[in-house]
């Protein structure tokens, strides 16, 4: 006899009715016990980026760029030479200040200047950044900073990488919100609009994040912070 799914639930209405009510429940349940368990145990953002310290490359007179050996994406090395300026009035005994070497090792991230391009030393014709010391800048809500600590561990998530997982740290906490320096706080009105203000937090890659090299700067990120939940935090006062 062939099974007739209508009759069955006109037949066990209340049954059914019930058996919805409670996978609801369950489902709702399921939800807010996830979202409860996540705002405790961790601090969350997507607002957050691939960042590095840049260090710029400049040469040490002016003069004509004759040759500018690197492209962006390089691995140079320190005091490897990467351009050569025309001597101009200097004597031949100066041609080690026409060029312009590599500060660090590290990895052109920007080329500013091209050959022909009449220099000076106040010129910054390339980008360098050590890949070895790429970082996540992550913008947290005000109310949530009050529960970071530097160490804490950190699950990173890079948007170039997709699915894959980085670990990280805490290594400093910014002292200054976004905003702390703008004066744009008020509406048309003059009245003051009250918003989330956000707080730099710096987190450093752990060593075993091999692919750290292979970061664009910018990259978007997503952090999720460990924190420790203290139970006992009035235990220790005297």
């Amino acid at each position: 006899m062939k099974f007739d799914i209508i009759s069955f639930i006109k037949k066990n209405r209340k049954k059914v009715t019930l058996g919805v009510i409670i996978a609801v429940i369950a489902v709702a349940v399921g939800l807010i016990s996830h979202y409860v368990y996540e705002h405790i145990y961790y601090v969350s953002t997507d607002d957050a980026k691939v960042a590095a310290d840049l260090i710029n490359v400049s040469p040490q007179i002016s003069g004509k760029l004759l040759e500018f050996d690197v492209d962006e994406g390089d691995i140079v090395l320190k005091d490897q030479i990467i351009a050569r300026q025309d001597l101009g009035n200097l004597p031949d005994s100066g041609v080690d200040k026409s060029l312009i070497r590599a500060p660090i090792d590290g990895l052109i991230v920007k080329k500013q200047a091209a050959v022909g391009d009449n220099l000076s030393p106040d010129k910054t014709i390339a980008l360098l950044a050590d890949p070895d010391n790429y970082y996540v800048i992550a913008n947290i809500d005000e109310t949530q900073v009050r529960r970071l600590q530097k160490k804490q561990t950190v699950d990173i998530s890079i948007d170039e990488f997709g699915s894959q997982k980085f670990k990280g740290r805490i290594e400093s906490i910014g002292q200054m919100s976004q905003n702390a320096l703008k004066s744009n706080s008020y509406s048309e009105k003059g009245k003051y609009k009250r918003v989330v203000q956000k707080v730099p937090v710096k987190i450093k890659f752990d060593g075993s994040s091999n692919l750290k090299s292979k970061f664009t700067l910018g990259d978007n990120a997503s952090v999720k912070i460990h924190v420790v939940v203290n139970n006992n935090a009035n235990s220790k006062k005297k």
